[in-house]
């Protein structure tokens, strides 16, 4: 059995003593993480250093409260870690403030609501099946259960945000919080001109860069933090840190996040998480960062004109940042089918809807995928296109079950060249 790298071998051993079916699930997994082309855009790979803070013994700590005035003693440490990861944030991202103990990205979305707005106040972003988040006001979440939600969308004949479009409808229904980002946008995002219409309305303009935070942190995406309130972001994906979340915002309203975060809606923060973000970051502040965040969008761009080549539906025809979301119409296959063959020949990603999509969201058109992983794993823009040629190949012969073993086989060759982060081969 082997472990991740950065695990005491204490630990490893306790592990395997205490609860062998949880161990071996855990190595099982991870021989999956290994050897499969991991595409889903959310997902990354974190280093060793990550995993091991993670897995620390900072996960008995409670700590209510922030640096300075907590509400229970022993602090002495724990306070110096958290101070160090906000001092990080606010350095790379060039932010007034920032608050990192929002346990993930939905939760520090509620967390700018509750600090701003009143219950059925008006709330507007980008429409989930055009690309944006449920925690942007769509009627399932409590964002739009709570709130008065409106959605803006895309262009029919683009599929690109018509900010004409969003400034018009703003002025007509006047939130009082303004996001843009999303879970499914390809290209870039106008910041500045959302910040722009947000000033018009009076509202509080929040830009969600979860998927593209290390993008941004290494200037391979333009950077709200000039034009926002509010920053909101997950501290995986693209930043390539442990499941968390993180606001930051302009010197003014740094009493009301805080508030809102504790005691608003959280008790004490995830001390090992906080730990892993701050090795993140720091990590997120070399030239290897930004080296690995520019491959990340070559990758993407090269994977997106592989399969338009071979006829894939690219939504809003290529990709200016990690995502990649492709209409399987024209390859005769939905997006579900197609992702669970991928699958099989060893290759994870996401089946997604599309904008406009006429089928169904658990059964959609489309499927989603992201170069954040590979791009870590160190494959360039030659791996993009082999990857493209055996996702056509298993999307125009999904019921082939020969093909996808054969497919999957030569995956596990390619991977064993690149090993990934974190993990021992």
């Amino acid at each position: 059995m082997r472990y991740n790298a950065g695990m005491h071998p204490a630990l490893q051993a306790t592990l395997a003593a205490v609860d062998p079916e949880i161990a071996e699930l855990i190595a099982s997994e991870e021989r999956r993480q290994r050897d499969k082309i991991r595409l889903i855009a959310s997902e990354n790979y974190v280093s060793g250093a990550v995993l091991a803070a993670t897995g620390s013994i900072l996960t008995n700590k409670y700590s209510e409260g922030y640096p300075g005035k907590r509400y229970y003693e022993g602090q002495q440490y724990i306070d110096q870690i958290e101070q160090i990861c906000i001092d990080r944030a606010k350095g790379l991202f060039g932010a007034e403030h920032a608050n990192v103990q929002p346990y993930s990205g939905s939760p520090a979305n509620l967390a700018v609501y509750f600090a701003f707005l009143k219950p059925g106040d008006t709330v507007m972003g980008l429409g989930l099946p055009a690309g944006g988040h449920l925690t942007h006001g769509w009627p399932v979440s409590i964002t739009g259960s709570y709130f008065r939600a409106v959605q803006y969308g895309v262009r029919k004949d683009t599929h690109r945000i018509d900010l004409d479009e969003v400034r018009e409808l703003a002025h007509k229904e006047k939130p009082k919080l303004l996001f843009a980002g999303g879970t499914a946008i390809p290209r870039t995002i106008d910041f500045a001109a959302f910040g722009e219409i947000a000033r018009e309305v009076g509202a509080v303009f929040v830009a969600d860069i979860a998927h593209i935070a290390g993008l941004v942190a290494a200037g391979a995406h333009p950077s709200p933090v000039p034009y926002a309130d509010v920053v909101s972001t997950t501290t995986h994906k693209t930043l390539r840190g442990p499941r968390g979340g993180m606001l930051m915002c302009k010197a003014t309203h740094q009493k009301a996040i805080d508030r809102a975060v504790f005691p608003g809606l959280q008790g004490g923060p995830h001390n090992h998480t906080t730990a892993g973000i701050a090795i993140a970051l720091k990590e997120a502040a070399t030239a290897e960062f930004k080296t690995y965040a520019h491959q990340i969008v070559a990758n993407s761009r090269a994977l997106a004109a592989a399969l338009v080549e071979k006829g894939w539906g690219v939504i809003t025809g290529g990709s200016d940042n990690h995502l990649i979301l492709a209409d399987m119409t024209p390859k005769n296959v939905t997006g579900k089918i197609a992702a669970k063959a991928l699958d099989v020949a060893g290759m994870e990603l996401n089946y997604n809807s599309i904008p406009f999509d006429p089928r169904k969201p658990f059964d959609p058109s489309g499927v989603r995928l992201g170069t954040a992983s590979v791009t870590s794993r160190g494959m360039r823009e030659p791996e993009m296109k082999q990857i493209a040629s055996w996702m056509d190949q298993v999307a125009s012969a999904p019921a082939d079950v020969g093909l996808q073993e054969k497919i999957a086989g030569e995956i596990r060759e390619l991977c064993a060249k690149f090993p990934a982060p974190g993990i021992l081969i």
